[in-house]
């Protein structure tokens, strides 16, 4: 086994000193924000090195902290794959071991920046309504407790902790898929202290910023044969590494908080980050051309049989599907950037779902479903009904959704469905005996389902939901055409 080879070491120096915590320390961040930083470091200075923040498990500590946290980023391309060591985090905390110890960071004075990747369910909020939910069991218990469990608790706690001491409160930065994302935390940061403490929500409503963002990077889940393999070329054991596309983009809102001047934020501009002042046309196009085919090709390519993106997308009927997807439902929805081309973008994505190298699972893309509907789909969904554009191929990927949360195939075997409402949505699907009442009961969850919208899509979904289940995914798509 290759991991008995001496393990990776940081190449220069010692680790940068810190300036950004990062909570949901994943793959994905790792293979996007911190090679921007550390791009930025390089090209303009600065003290941003990253403490990473595990919420629950501490296998990335441990995975990390033996090679001084450096780990291998992987480039994906065809012919020889390219390997660069990234060092720009500087440390892993495990918040549930040391809450404290997370707490004190955060609350530290050389922290500017706090960033976060904790996926659409970590803001613990209402994906339909937006906001703070506060039934939620993890803020009922933060609200009552001074050491938190979830990352709006600790965004709160932290800057708390600040308005005490008389230190800036730090820019509060979304790198999660999600809509609005800086306004978005912000709501349900303000919703938190508003409960807690009204005179600090209201600090840190004047004080604090929460630029929103759109960040684009392929990034596959690594496999162990992955980590063996690039070891075998290396010489060396990295437990942790990172694979992803070439293409890589993240526009971001200049708005940071404007009382630590200059020093506020890295130059991330040097590192080709995209400054701008309103993120919401890059988001929108981002999130329903990318995020929003990804999703029906995951759950449309699962139920075909499909592994991966890239398989899926070598079927000429999901080649089909997904090109008119964009056309017909998708790019009338959007309102561009200025200067960007739709059918363009459309033709890059494409491009990017077809390499092979990139082993992007259908299953991995289909989790926490519950979450990301409303808006990848849903929302384009509402704005299509309402200019009078229909939009069949939506859904069509909305009731394949619902069979997969069923938690069988279209062949009866089980699916490992990962979503924190999985229970409910199984419970949901097995109280009906057909199609029509398995998508009424699904479509009458308010956290996922807008009422208004969930009358007007019952039958066409309903319709859906039986073609999938009775002549399978291939011929249903194929009557589209």
């Amino acid at each position: 086994m290759h991991s008995e080879l001496p393990r990776i070491k940081r190449k220069q120096g010692p680790a940068p000193k810190p300036g950004i915590v990062h909570l949901g320390l994943g793959a994905f961040f790792r293979a996007h924000g911190a090679i921007f930083i550390e791009e930025a470091m390089a090209q303009s200075g600065g003290d941003w090195g990253i403490v990473g923040v595990s919420l629950q498990s501490p296998r990335m500590r441990s995975q990390l902290a033996p090679q001084g946290f450096v780990y291998n980023a992987v480039e994906l391309q065809p012919g020889e794959n390219t390997v660069r060591q990234i060092g720009s985090v500087c440390d892993v905390l495990v918040a549930r071991r040391d809450p404290e110890a997370v707490l004190k960071r955060m609350s530290d004075p050389d922290i500017r920046i706090v960033s976060l990747t904790v996926t659409e369910k970590g803001y613990c909020h209402d994906p339909v309504a937006g906001g703070l939910k506060p039934d939620h069991p993890d803020i009922q218990r933060d609200l009552s407790e001074a050491l938190p469990v979830s990352a709006p608790g600790y965004i709160v706690r932290a800057l708390a902790r600040r308005r005490a001491m008389g230190v800036p409160p730090f820019t509060v930065l979304s790198c999660d898929n999600l809509p609005d994302n800086g306004r978005l935390v912000r709501k349900v940061v303000l919703g938190f202290a508003e409960r807690l403490d009204p005179e600090l929500a209201r600090w840190i409503g004047t004080e604090a910023r929460f630029p929103s963002t759109m960040v684009d990077r392929i990034v596959p889940a690594t496999q162990p044969e992955d980590i063996e393999t690039l070891a075998a070329r290396t010489g060396s054991y990295d437990a942790a590494p990172v694979f992803h596309e070439p293409f890589r983009q993240w526009v971001i809102e200049d708005d940071f908080v404007p009382a630590h001047g200059k020093d506020r934020r890295p130059a991330l501009e040097a590192a080709g980050v995209q400054m701008v002042k309103d993120v919401a046309p890059y988001e929108q196009m981002k999130l329903r051309m990318l995020n929003g085919t990804h999703s029906a090709l995951a759950y449309l390519g699962f139920l075909a049989g499909h592994e991966t993106i890239a398989e899926t997308v070598a079927d000429p009927v999901f080649e089909t599907f997904v090109k008119t997807l964009w056309q017909a439902e998708i790019i009338p929805s959007v309102s561009p950037p200025a200067g960007a081309d739709l059918a363009a973008y459309a033709a890059v994505l494409f491009t990017r779902y077809a390499t092979p190298a990139i082993r992007h699972r259908t299953w991995q893309i289909a989790m926490d479903g519950s979450q990301k509907l409303p808006q990848r789909i849903l929302a384009t969904v509402k704005d299509n009904s309402e200019n009078g554009v229909e939009s069949p191929r939506l859904l069509i990927a909305v009731a394949a959704w619902m069979i997969y949360v069923g938690g069988q195939d279209l062949h009866g075997r089980p699916i490992d469905v990962r979503d924190p409402l999985a229970s409910q949505l199984k419970a949901l699907s097995a109280s009906g005996t057909t199609p029509d009442q398995k998508v009424a009961a699904l479509l009458g969850l308010e956290p996922v389902f807008d009422p208004e919208l969930a009358g007007k899509i019952k039958t066409p979904v309903a319709a859906a939901y039986e073609a999938l289940t009775a002549q399978g995914v291939t011929r249903t798509l194929k009557d589209l055409t």
